[in-house]
């Protein structure tokens, strides 16, 4: 099965939105809303279009990842640092290294942009095996109850995250 990843289009927004609903709909730890997360995101200046890839298989749309710029603040320093959410996987899709190959281009792309770090609240067992790791390690912070196990980040160069610490704080459009 050849997996090619391409940045989305405007075209694929309806595609996308189906396929996230699809991806959580039977994800306990989910509101089941995520679709319209990335719909507000779209729309803010938060939005990096680079950072918004499909992985089309064929001519399907089968899967979707999404970085958006956040901050860790400690008092008056500001870290610049990514978000991933979501990334999303058609269910009849996941599996077949669709997820892994969207993390991994992901992670590449934001390299090239110059971003330094990601962090994300995702499943304690996947998120390991490409590097992340658990963000109290550093002392940083979500601003929300999540298990500690969950909160992580990865740092896209050695040496980045050496001194920050704090708390993460996400566009206004997480939390409509």
């Amino acid at each position: 099965m050849e997996i090619n990843i391409r940045q989305e289009t405007a075209a694929n927004y309806q595609a996308v939105s189906e396929l996230i609903r699809q991806a959580f709909a039977e994800e306990v730890m989910s509101d089941h809303r995520e679709q319209f997360l990335v719909e507000r995101l779209r729309q803010t200046e938060a939005f990096v279009p680079e950072l918004s890839l499909v992985a089309a298989t064929g001519q399907q749309i089968t899967g979707y990842i999404l970085l958006t710029p956040i901050h860790i603040s400690n008092g008056d320093t500001l870290t610049g640092s990514l978000a991933l959410a979501p990334v999303a996987v058609l269910p009849a899709f996941q599996g077949k290294g669709i997820g892994a190959a969207l993390i991994q281009e992901a992670h590449r792309i934001a390299r090239e942009l110059g971003y330094s770090s990601i962090v994300l609240l995702g499943h304690e067992t996947y998120y390991p095996r490409f590097g992340y790791e658990r963000a109290s390690t550093y002392n940083i912070r979500l601003p929300f109850e999540a298990p500690d196990e969950n909160c992580m980040i990865l740092a896209l160069q050695p040496g980045v995250l050496d001194g920050v610490s704090g708390m993460v704080v996400y566009p206004e459009a997480f939390f409509q």
